[in-house]
């Protein structure tokens, strides 16, 4: 609703602020790396969202039990992503070939996006993730509003929303495999690449619901979110190589004006509905199938 299109709006301004102070006390290149890295996280952060919206339709998850699993989700990202950042860096201290496996990485996702097929759609009830979590946690029948645990027959068990939340939990330590390393193409400062994520993800909870609503027809997002990916691992790559140092206010150009061309032309050409589902559920099997 409107109430999300403002949080929304509120974290852009907040992010645009911070940007700004990274500009007055660092200087204008930190300041482009904070604003490319969290404008590619951001972008890359969608199909997170998207397989937020099918975990929620599968397990059935009420809206306040929604609100729950989003909360601890973004927290448990926060923590993890800290974490993958942390490691990112201290491994780079040690040894910069690690930038090579870094542009490797993004090179196998932007392949993997630009030939994944639509109709190549994976059943959640087969899905990996779905399976392990399935595996270690027993759940009760019912929901109990916003609660993980619920007394059942007098025992203590699990609710769906545990589940759920571990399935979401799970597919964000995939997701960041690519976002991760897609930051460090662009900057190798610890602190801007672990604050541009920071700002993608605390918006997730707003993002989620403007997903929800308006994107679902976003056609050309992967599409350009793959070009974005190839063009940082290839950047990463030459500058290894010495052969050319790509400037960061022209990979900021690239990476804002890609992901701006696939989203308006996703506004000019939106997806047509399908027979067997809508297009936000398409986007999402898609999505939920090439993490695993």
């Amino acid at each position: 609703g409107v109430g999300a299109y403002k949080e929304l709006a509120l974290w852009v301004g907040a992010t645009a602020l911070f940007g700004a102070g990274v500009a007055a006390t660092q200087g204008a290149d930190p300041a482009a790396e904070f604003f490319a890295g969290y404008v590619l996280e951001e972008s890359l952060s969608v199909d997170n969202l998207f397989v937020f919206i099918l975990v929620f339709q599968y397990f059935k998850t009420p809206p306040v039990a929604q609100e729950a699993a989003l909360r601890y989700g973004i927290a448990g990202a926060a923590v993890l992503r800290a974490t993958f950042v942390l490691a990112g860096a201290a491994a780079l201290e040690r040894f910069e070939g690690v930038l090579a496996v870094f542009a490797v990485i993004l090179l196998y996702s932007s392949w993997k996006l630009l030939t994944q097929e639509e109709e190549e759609e994976e059943s959640l009830e087969d899905n990996a993730l779905v399976k392990v979590c399935r595996q270690y946690i027993t759940t009760s029948s019912d929901y109990d509003g916003d609660k993980f645990f619920t007394l059942q027959d007098g025992v203590k068990v699990a609710t769906p929303l545990l589940l759920a939340t571990a399935v979401i939990e799970l597919s964000d330590i995939v997701f960041a495999v690519d976002s991760i390393p897609a930051v460090f193409g662009v900057t190798t400062d610890p602190l801007v690449v672990y604050s541009s994520n920071m700002f993608a993800i605390l918006s997730l909870r707003a993002l989620y619901a403007v997903v929800n609503h308006a994107v679902a027809s976003a056609r050309f997002l992967q599409p350009s979110v793959a070009i974005v990916l190839l063009f940082i691992g290839v950047k990463m790559l030459l500058a290894l190589a010495g052969v050319v140092e790509v400037p960061v206010g022209a990979s900021l150009a690239v990476v804002a004006g890609v992901l701006s061309a696939g989203v308006a032309m996703s506004v000019l050409y939106p997806k047509k509905p399908q027979g067997d589902g809508d297009g936000e559920t398409q986007a999402a099997k898609a999505a939920i199938a090439g993490a695993v």
